[in-house]
């Protein structure tokens, strides 16, 4: 998703919640700086200059579904939010209600105000409005086991986004479809970015939250792909918690800029808010905020970030989700549900922004899709 600051707190509480804190084991050197790097890796450098020069692409066709069944008519949806306030729950809602109105349904949208409690009330409520099909926009529905089971009961569909940590169907918690990008192509992007980016000699620097296991998971990915290249440099690993962030990055900067000084090239986030709090401690310090380091934030690409790319204060690139895009993507898989037709498999491919390819853009909306689908639901 593409949390601000309110919704990324509630997130974190949210996963505090559902899963065990995982001791943190970040916060110094991983490696320690090579006197002399080298590119060394030919291969993994082509590859990722590749790699990158593709997801930075905006004239791709759609590649999604071109055939499924016609609309089902008179449906209805309910939306419950994880928070209306965070950019990437909002983004997606407001994609349904546009694809809603394509199809001919009716969608309602409930807020779950960030808390655990607001969440269930909010699913709660959506239930006992008895919808066709209800949308799990943005939290974990293991948070929810009592509401879902409740709808499974009514026969209600469910369709998650950003729900669970894969894309497609889940068995537990039963989902129709989860619709999200693959955290392993967001990670291997990010650091493809600073391979190609670097020419495969760089420092580099990885920010976190080890306290909830999808971040630490896509920390991991990231870091094990810039081990392909001994010239890429791990500096450091600094494990934040989101709800800490604003508070502790800045300090961590600035300590990172005293202990790597121009060693410190590149930086490599979980998440792009961690760069609007590096960005005072950065600017302090007299770095030009177009880098160096240059920054990549491995999700989300919420507004904030486009502006900073954009006018190139201190974030270089970012790896969006195609909101609008998977709201109509939702759209499709619950009619595909409602016809008795299987989930379409259809995962969006990543997206590289930067200065030079955003167009002044504050969001990342491919093209071609609300044809497509429109097509679909016509029978054409």
């Amino acid at each position: 998703m593409y949390p601000n600051r309110t919704s990324v707190l509630a997130a974190a509480a949210l996963w505090a919640a559902v899963s065990l804190a995982a001791s943190g084991c970040g916060g110094g050197p991983d490696r320690a700086p090579a006197a002399s790097p080298g590119a060394g890796c030919p291969a993994a450098l082509a590859r990722a200059k590749s790699a990158v020069e593709r997801a930075e692409r905006t004239d791709l066709a759609w590649n999604g579904p071109t055939t499924g069944p016609t609309a089902v008519p008179g449906k209805t949806l309910v939306y419950v939010a994880q928070t209306m306030t965070n950019p990437g729950v909002a983004g997606v809602a407001a994609g349904v209600r546009e694809a809603a109105a394509a199809i001919g349904w009716q969608v309602r949208v409930i807020d779950g105000g960030g808390t655990p409690a607001g969440i269930q009330a909010a699913l709660s409520q959506a239930v006992t409005l008895k919808p066709s099909g209800i949308v799990i926009g943005g939290f974990d529905p293991l948070l929810t086991t009592q509401q879902t089971a409740r709808a499974a009961r009514a026969g209600i569909a469910l369709v998650g986004w950003h729900a669970v940590s894969a894309p497609g169907p889940s068995a537990r918690p039963r989902l129709f479809t989860n619709v999200t990008t693959r955290v392993e192509e967001v990670a291997g992007i990010s650091a493809d970015w600073v391979i190609a980016r670097s020419g495969a000699n760089s420092g580099t620097v990885v920010f976190t939250d080890d306290s909830i296991p999808f971040a630490r998971n896509k920390a991991e990915l990231i870091k094990r792909r810039l081990a392909d290249c001994p010239g890429v440099r791990l500096l450091a690993t600094e494990n934040i918690p989101i709800p800490d962030a604003s508070q502790r990055t800045p300090q961590q900067v600035s300590s990172l800029l005293s202990r790597f000084g121009d060693d410190w090239t590149d930086s490599v986030a979980i998440n792009d808010l961690y760069f609007a709090d590096a960005a005072p401690a950065l600017r302090a310090a007299g770095r030009p905020g177009e880098g160096p380091p240059f920054n990549m934030g491995a999700g989300d690409g919420d507004p904030s970030a486009f502006q900073r790319i954009n006018s190139r204060q201190f974030q270089a690139a970012t790896v969006p989700e195609p909101l609008s895009q998977q709201g109509w993507q939702i759209v499709d898989e619950f009619n595909r549900s409602f016809a008795g037709r299987p989930a379409s498999g259809y995962v969006p491919a990543v997206h590289v922004v930067t200065a030079g390819n955003s167009g002044g853009a504050t969001s990342w909306d491919p093209r071609g899709y609300r044809e497509a689908y429109r097509r679909i639901w016509r029978g054409q």
